[in-house]
């Protein structure tokens, strides 16, 4: 017990005054004779001890009565120690993210901890809160009540320690105050184990929201390939927690028209995967859907098609350029074809690729005109000639690279490794081969290249990747090499095109860099937007002579089909989804949480930290004691004979 005045507690000395005053009386008893004494001795004995008891009993109630209100005014109270007389300074984490869309047992999981936290804070309190998305500072309830019944659930979860960080940030610097962070979430699994940073200053307290059920129906991914029949496939990856998967309908829109519907059974905890047969001559703004009333965010797969463009090469050739054009056809690319002596140097700004076919010297007009090429994010393949000169293949190599070309060695070497993994031959092969007919050369260029993607069965280099030039180590002249006779050259030289420009993918994932080329010129102060009907935005960009490099990462926000726009001109389409590890409703257990102080609901824990912090003041109690104690005086006084 505590006093909040105790100098009060002094007037308690003054209660020896009627202590002193009753054993110290100044009036005392007169003898009076009387006959029968025998008979009034023992009536006086009997008298004065009743009178003793009387006035030591009324003499303690006086003397506990005056204590009580001596105390009363000292004013006791019981609280903790650490806590008297300091201010409380709150910060709450809410957790907005789409998992937070499960039901609980009283609805949704975040607007029921929105309701609870609304009905457990007081009208005066202040306080910090912040989500996912939004931070309010310093506010009250009223201030940001409007705010929080109106709060939507976002893609971009902050992981438990920077969110905890954050907290502690918003927390003022007053080393006297008490410190509270609480952290309302589902504390849904997405990292390896859950920790928190080491912090004695604060009082860490969470708050786990739990689901009923982990019910879900999911679709994870969407992705493009061939069948049998050269047809374009689009794959639908779906997945079910824990629900009744069978007969799901799924359909099929460009925009908002219906082109297909199907139904496909899930096995619970497990997955399945579905497929649309789609036209690849013409653009589509897709989306794929499910049925599932549980979570919803996932219901929904966005995907874009957009009608191909051409990619522009430059060959510069001193040998037969037959296998060149009949590889970049006009149906998918530029093919721009010309001797060395009829170059036309501006052809080069405006290309993609740019292949130098067996050309015997690289003037050094060509080597000045190739690097801002390759500055610009242009690509270039050397294909050299067996009678051409070193020197001006190694300056012109090294002008982006020390992987260079040596020696040449007349020796007849077959090709018969191929790096599998290597990005150009990305779902060319469906199983590694090892038994083909292996193309040969007969004279080729020792290189120090350690990186192949093409090699002679002792591990030289035939084609090799440094920076943004492919180089072959020998030519494709008939005399010199059947590699044009082989299997391997289309999807080689077919690739290489292919990634010189950097196509957008059929869609993207929000929250990750994303990173796509757009082939468009623009002006000096050209900017392209991304927009859609939910959100507008500037993202960041890079501008060549040719294309525009796109990356994304913070922006966009919202999961849809948004238009790339330069002014009001719609150059493409990209497509944007959530992450999919939101739907894998798998959360931290209770021995993962131990050692923090877990509650399972905002009510329960608001009203421990009050009992935590509240003052309980006894003053009162006090003055009920002494009126108590009166009134025993009182009654001795009349009763007591």
């Amino acid at each position: 017990m505590q006093f909040k005045h105790p100098e009060f507690l002094y007037a308690l000395f003054a209660l020896i005054i009627p202590v002193l005053v009753h054993l110290f009386q100044l009036r005392r008893f007169q003898k009076v004779d009387f006959t029968n004494v025998q008979f009034l001795k023992a009536v006086t004995i009997q008298t004065r001890k009743s009178s003793q008891l009387k006035k030591w009993l009324t003499l303690l109630a006086r003397l506990l009565a005056l204590a009580g209100i001596i105390i009363a005014f000292a004013q006791p109270y019981s609280a903790k120690e650490d806590i008297v007389g300091k201010e409380t300074e709150t910060v709450i984490y809410l957790d907005n993210s789409f998992s937070m869309q499960a039901k609980g047992s009283k609805g949704p999981l975040l607007k029921r901890a929105i309701q609870e936290i609304l009905s457990n804070l007081s009208e005066e309190q202040v306080f910090s809160l912040f989500t996912n998305t939004e931070t309010f500072v310093d506010v009250t309830k009223k201030d940001i009540q409007n705010d929080l019944l109106q709060l939507d659930y976002s893609s971009n979860q902050l992981p438990y320690q920077a969110a905890f960080l954050k907290a502690k940030r918003l927390l003022a610097t007053n080393p006297e105050s008490i410190k509270q962070v609480v952290m309302v979430s589902d504390f849904q699994q997405k990292e390896g184990t859950f920790s928190l940073p080491d912090e004695a200053k604060s009082m860490v307290n969470l708050v786990r929201l739990q689901p009923v059920t982990k019910q879900n129906l999911a679709i994870d991914s969407l992705y493009i390939q061939r069948n049998t029949d050269n047809e374009l496939i689009l794959k639908v990856l779906l997945s079910n927690i824990e629900a009744n998967g069978d007969n799901t309908s799924i359909a099929l829109y460009d925009d908002d028209k219906l082109i297909a519907k199907t139904a496909v059974s899930i096995p619970q905890n497990g997955s399945a995967t579905t497929e649309f047969r789609i036209n690849e001559n013409t653009g589509i703004n897709g989306r794929v859907t499910l049925e599932d009333p549980a979570i919803t965010f996932d219901n929904n797969r966005y995907f874009t098609i957009n009608p191909p463009k051409k990619i522009k090469v430059v060959a510069i050739n001193e040998a037969s350029d037959s296998f060149i054009k009949s590889i970049y056809t006009p149906d998918e690319f530029e093919l721009t074809s010309s001797s060395i002596e009829s170059l036309n140097y501006n052809d080069i700004g405006d290309a993609n690729l740019v292949i130098l076919n067996e050309v015997k010297q690289v003037p050094i007009s060509l080597i000045n005109a190739l690097q801002p090429f390759t500055d610009q994010g242009g690509t270039i393949c050397i294909i050299p000639s067996e009678k051409g000169d070193l020197v001006s293949y190694q300056q012109l190599i090294n002008t982006f690279s020390g992987e260079g070309l040596l020696a040449l060695k007349s020796q007849e070497k077959k090709i018969t490794k191929i790096n599998f993994s290597h990005p150009l031959y990305k779902g060319v092969f469906d199983k590694r081969i090892t038994n083909f007919q292996y193309p040969k050369v007969n004279t080729f260029y020792q290189s120090n290249a350690s990186n192949s993607i093409l090699s002679f069965e002792d591990g030289n280099p035939f084609l090799y990747k440094t920076n943004k030039v492919y180089v072959f180590t020998t030519g494709f002249n008939n005399e010199n090499s059947n590699f044009k006779n082989s299997p391997l050259i289309v999807p080689t030289l077919y690739n290489i095109g292919k990634q010189s420009l950097e196509l957008t993918d059929i869609s993207y994932t929000i929250g990750q860099v994303n990173s796509y080329e757009v082939p468009i010129s623009l002006g000096q102060d050209g900017i392209l937007t991304l927009a859609s009907d939910q959100e507008n935005s500037i993202p960041l960009q890079q501008s060549f002579s040719t294309k525009v490099r796109i990356t994304t990462d913070e922006v966009p926000t919202k999961a849809g089909i948004y238009s790339l726009k330069d002014k009001d001109k719609i150059i493409q389409y990209v497509s944007y989804n959530y992450d999919s590890k939101e739907s894998e409703l798998q959360y931290y257990n209770n021995a993962v949480m131990a050692g923090y102080n877990l509650n399972d609901s905002v009510t329960e824990l608001f009203e421990q930290i009050k009992e935590d912090t509240s003052i309980n003041e006894l003053w009162k109690w006090f003055v009920i004691f002494a009126l108590m104690f009166l009134l025993i005086e009182i009654l001795l006084l009349k009763y007591l004979k």
